[in-house]
């Protein structure tokens, strides 16, 4: 494992105990469809949230969820249909989160939940 990924891994973990403790419900991980791939699928009451996660080890280039360009979000909008198209699950709505965790050298991590950027 490259430690790029090790490093995304920790801030998926860092990010499914956040959700868990805000009572959103986790129903998919790493799900894979033709326009590329969703982090995390949850259910925060009767709405289907596509959670994007992004993880640094520093704020040297800049705080994490500055990667979530516009390009990236109207990839996740694709993503959150096929995925819908691909489950039998009814929701009242659909929301992407971004959740930005940065991984500092000591103690815990710094964790952001951005709610309903698109």
């Amino acid at each position: 494992m490259r430690a790029k990924d090790g490093v995304g891994a920790y801030g998926e973990r860092v990010a499914v105990r956040l959700l868990a403790e805000a009572g959103i419900d986790v129903v998919d991980r790493n799900w894979r469809g033709e326009s590329g791939e969703i982090d995390i699928v949850a259910m925060d009451g009767d709405d289907i949230v596509v959670v994007e996660v992004k993880t640094r080890s520093g704020t040297g280039f800049g705080h994490p969820a500055e990667a979530v360009t516009r390009a990236k979000l109207a990839r996740l909008r694709r993503l959150a249909a096929e995925w819908l198209s691909a489950h039998e699950v009814h929701a009242a709505g659909v929301r992407i989160d971004v959740v930005a965790v940065i991984r500092n050298r000591s103690g815990a991590a710094t964790v952001e939940h951005l709610r309903g950027v698109a």
